[in-house]
């Protein structure tokens, strides 16, 4: 296990208040939800409409840990937005035959099936390119801009 620098602690306890600033110390004591913006930036060229992208929201809402991937039922999922659970279904099968998310089978404590596991990895490699993009232009903006002519001395 490593231990994070004094540092990045300090950081990270920086942006938390800064985050407790704008929602409130009890909204993000209940609970908050990490997703790269470029996932929300390129919605539409990921494929994703807003119901994909409700349910992409709730299945990231359970993971916490990188080595754990969510796994709520999709009831839970349905309940959450208010729609059937058949539909959820539906959506998860579709994002997972474009190759954005991939779902795994779990098996109870006794052998019966359990939820399933999702994995995001299709999503990551496909909204990857549009993070280089967004980081390259950042550090292209930061570059003094190119002379427009050339001057004869």
């Amino acid at each position: 296990m490593t231990t994070a620098k004094p540092a990045a602690v300090a950081e990270r306890a920086s942006q938390l208040r800064q985050n407790e600033a704008k929602w409130t110390r009890t909204m993000m004591d209940a609970g908050w939800t990490a997703i790269p913006s470029i996932i929300l930036e390129h919605q539409k060229a990921l494929g994703l409409d807003p119901l994909d992208l409700n349910i992409l929201l709730q299945l990231a809402k359970y993971w916490w840990q990188a080595n754990n991937p969510p796994h709520p039922s999709k009831r839970r999922i349905a309940e959450a937005i208010g729609i059937d659970p058949r539909t959820v279904q539906r959506r998860i099968t579709r994002m997972e035959n474009v190759g954005l998310i991939r779902r795994e089978a779990r098996h109870g404590k006794y052998g019966g099936t359990s939820t399933n596991a999702y994995h995001f990895d299709g999503l990551i490699e496909k909204a990857t390119p549009y993070a280089r993009r967004a980081l390259e232009e950042r550090k292209q903006a930061k570059r003094p801009a190119p002379p427009r002519f050339h001057v004869v001395k």
